[in-house]
């Protein structure tokens, strides 16, 4: 099999994780990294003994892949430099800063044939492909998704940085237009949004309630689901998923017959997962599981939120 040529661009916190993926599977090599912190790219270079540039433009041409890990604002124009130059692209989430941007790189991936996925990293998650086979059709979604406070990430609200990961998960998950939103938030520690709160209503009738908070005193990322025969619970952290059913028996005293149904699952690795079937639609020629228009969908919903939340027309920085 022919490796597939690869390079990571922003190789801070999340982007050294991206790079020792590369360098660990067979399918890949991994040619290069570009950082603008000489720290970064130099540790990441003597790390996994690669060659790295403060410029990203001296990548352009030479790879087939690249995973893009940069502050937002950046996402945009290093991923049509890529795309342009002929390269697959994986962005991080979210895809871009504005509606506008992320429509133009999903028309210029189309237009040249290349793949353009979203690192929208939830989907695969051990604890949510575990859904498959148990969900049907959710009438009511609550998730919670709460962190401490870190400067890392603040160059995006909490809606951007965090609640956008359960935003594609329930879009995902419903496949129907929202009807009606409502949400509430305020900044804490930061200039931003730290704290938010939506509900989303769709066109089906599913109502979700999604809290996103990154001045939490605990992590916890949970998403609770109910449909017609169950309650199902997944925590995304501990990666547990419990199902809860009534079962056709007589009641015993006030409570209703149930059967209560627990599983858990290895840790796994979602980063791994995600650039194995990035490397994989590239070679195979297949539709990314999570698409631009995946991330296009998600972006909207949170600069929607965003507005709502500040009472303003959503202008990034």
């Amino acid at each position: 099999m022919e490796r597939i040529r690869a390079a990571v661009i922003g190789v801070g916190y999340l982007g050294r994780f991206h790079a020792q993926k590369y360098a660990a599977l067979e399918r890949a090599t991994l040619i290069g990294v570009a950082d603008v912190s000489a720290e970064n790219r130099e540790r990441v270079a003597k790390e996994l003994n690669v060659p790295a540039c403060a410029d990203y433009r001296e990548l352009l041409g030479r790879v087939d892949a690249v995973s893009i890990a940069t502050p937002t604002p950046l996402h945009y124009e290093i991923a049509a430099a890529f795309i342009e130059s002929g390269a697959h692209v994986l962005v991080e989430k979210p895809i871009t800063t504005t509606v506008a941007d992320a429509g133009r790189l999903i028309e210029l991936a189309a237009r040249k044939k290349r793949i353009l996925q979203v690192g929208h990293l939830e989907r695969f998650n051990s604890g949510l492909l575990a859904l498959d086979g148990i969900l049907t059709t959710p009438r009511f979604i609550e998730s919670h998704r709460l962190a401490p406070f870190k400067q890392r990430g603040t160059d995006v609200n909490v809606v951007l940085d965090l609640m956008i990961h359960d935003i594609d998960i329930i879009q995902d998950i419903v496949h129907a237009p929202i009807a009606a939103l409502d949400a509430v938030g305020a900044p804490v520690f930061s200039g931003e949004i730290d704290i938010a709160n939506a509900r989303i209503r769709f066109a089906n009738g599913c109502v979700a309630n999604t809290t996103a908070s990154r001045v939490s005193l605990k992590t916890e990322r949970k998403i609770r689901l109910f449909q017609d025969d169950a309650y199902i619970s997944v925590d995304l952290q501990q990666k547990v998923l419990t199902v809860v059913r009534k079962i056709d028996k007589p009641m015993q005293g006030d409570l209703p017959p149930v059967q209560i149904e627990e599983r858990t699952f290895e840790q796994g690795d979602a980063l791994k997962a995600e650039i194995e079937s990035f490397l994989d639609c590239i070679a195979h020629s297949r539709p990314p599981v999570v698409s631009g228009e995946d991330g296009l969908r998600a972006l909207e919903t949170a600069i929607r939120i965003t507005e709502q939340v500040t009472g303003q027309s959503y202008l990034p920085a």
